[in-house]
C-alpha cells in the first residue's frame, strides 16, 4: 500500500527559511559578489576574479594578525577548558548552596562585550585601578599601553574570567546528567576520584566537552569589542586581532572588494578549524577501548 505525504507541512518551515535567507544566505552571496570585484563607486566596479584572495593572502600583515589571533585562540582553550571542568567537579551539587553558586557564576557572562573592556581598562589602571594600582604597590611595572606581554596577559585574564562561566556551566550541566548508579558502582569498586573522574565522568562530558570547544573557539577567534576598548589594537600591532583588521578595512577604509575577501577566507578557516576540532575529539571518542571497570 502507497503511503500518501502531506508536503504542506513544509510550509510551517517557510517563514523560518525566509529569515534564514534574509539574514544569512543573500548577505553571504553578497560578500561573495564584492570579492570578486574591484568596487570603485555605486555603479562603478570591475571583475577582479581571484586577485583579492591571492592579496590577502600574501599581506604580511594580516599573516601576523592571523598568527597572534591562533595563539590567542589556543591559549584560551587550554586554559579555560581544563579550568571550566575543574570549577564544575567543585561546585555543590544540591542545596540552596549551589543555587547561590550558579546565580554568582554567571554574572559575567551578563555583562556586554563593550562594558567588559571598559571595566578591565579601569581595572588594569594604575591611578585608580584596584590590579594596577595593586601591582605598582608590589614594585611591578605594569603597563598596558606601553608593554606588548602586559597586554596579552591583561586579553587573556579578561576573557578567562568572562567566559570561563560558560565551559563551567555546561561542564556542570553534563555531570548532573550521568546517573548516579555510575557512582554507586564506582563506590563498590572502591574507585578513587582519579578513575571515577577518567572513566566515568568525563567519557559522559564528551558532547558538552565538543560544544564548549567550538563555542570557545569561534568567540575567540572572532573577540573584537573587549581588546579593541581595552587596548585599542596596541601597544603598536600588538593586540591587533583579524577581526580588528577586517573592520578597519571595510569600515575605516571602505575597500569593499578586499574585505570581503578576507571575510570570506576568515569564514573558511573557523569553519575548517572548528572541524578539525570536531573530528579530533569525536575519534578520540571512538578509538577509546571498553573499559569495564574503575
Amino acid at each position: 500500500m502507497n503511503k500518501v505525504y502531506n508536503n504542506r507541512a513544509w510550509l510551517l518551515v517557510l517563514p523560518m527559511l525566509i529569515l534564514v535567507a534574509f539574514s544569512a544566505i543573500i548577505p553571504l552571496m553578497t560578500v561573495v559578489n564584492y570579492s570578486v570585484q574591484d568596487v570603485l563607486g555605486p555603479n562603478a566596479s570591475f571583475f577582479t576574479g581571484t586577485e583579492w584572495f591571492k592579496t590577502m593572502l600574501n599581506d604580511e600583515a594580516l599573516q601576523a594578525a592571523f598568527l597572534r589571533q591562533i595563539s590567542f585562540s589556543l591559549i584560551i582553550l587550554a586554559i579555560q577548558i581544563p579550568l571550566g571542568i575543574g570549577i564544575a567537579l567543585i561546585m555543590p551539587k544540591r542545596g540552596w548552596q549551589a543555587s547561590a553558586v550558579l546565580i554568582l557564576i554567571t554574572l559575567p557572562l551578563l555583562i556586554p562585550w563593550n562594558v567588559v573592556g571598559s571595566i578591565w581598562q579601569i581595572f588594569t589602571r594604575g591611578d585608580i585601578g584596584l590590579m594596577g594600582w595593586g601591582l605598582r604597590e608590589l614594585g611591578i611595572e605594569y603597563n598596558i599601553t606601553r608593554n606588548a606581554g602586559d597586554a596579552w596577559v591583561t586579553i587573556i585574564l579578561m576573557d578567562v574570567w568572562h567566559w570561563t562561566p560558560l565551559v563551567a556551566m555546561l561542564c556542570y550541566s553534563g555531570l548532573r546528567s550521568i546517573p548516579e548508579a555510575y557512582y554507586q558502582a564506582a563506590r563498590i569498586d572502591r574507585a578513587s576520584k582519579w578513575a571515577i573522574f577518567r572513566y566515568i565522568q568525563l567519557p559522559k562530558l564528551t558532547n558538552v566537552l565538543v560544544i564548549a570547544v567550538l563555542l570557545r573557539f569561534m568567540h575567540s577567534f572572532m573577540i573584537y569589542a573587549e581588546p579593541f576598548v581595552l587596548t585599542g589594537g596596541g601597544p603598536g600591532s600588538a593586540t591587533t586581532f583579524l577581526s580588528q583588521s577586517l573592520t578597519t578595512m571595510a569600515v575605516g577604509q571602505q575597500d569593499l572588494g578586499p574585505s570581503a575577501a578576507f571575510s570570506l577566507i576568515y569564514f573558511l578557516v573557523i569553519l575548517l578549524v572548528s572541524w578539525v576540532f570536531y573530528t579530533t575529539i569525536m575519534n578520540m571518542q571512538k578509538d577509546k577501548p571498553p573499559h569495564g571497570g574503575a
